[in-house]
């Protein structure tokens, strides 16, 4: 029981994560870093962060280090659904 729901909790920071990332990327310090900073910490940290930098001069967004994370958060997506998926088989 408590397998499922730490897998669900580790996709909803993920993708919440994700989320604010993308918010991030118009702001200066980028996709990559408020992406990390969400994931380490909490996505409502990672949207502080975001809301206390600058927003970019110009309308153009600024992906940082996505091509690492990109998959880094592939990889953690697939690890927990496959971690969802064996615990609701075999249990």
């Amino acid at each position: 029981m408590t397998l499922p729901l730490l897998t669900l909790g580790l996709l909803t920071n993920s993708l919440l994560s994700m989320l604010v990332g993308i918010f991030g990327s118009r702001r200066n310090i980028g996709f990559g870093w408020t992406f990390l900073i969400s994931l380490i910490f909490s996505p409502l940290v990672g949207l502080v962060v975001a809301l206390l930098s600058d927003p970019r001069p110009y309308d153009d967004r600024n992906w940082g280090c996505v091509g690492t994370l990109l998959g880094a958060i592939g990889s953690l997506l697939l690890i927990s659904l496959l971690i969802l998926l064996l615990s609701i088989f075999l249990v």
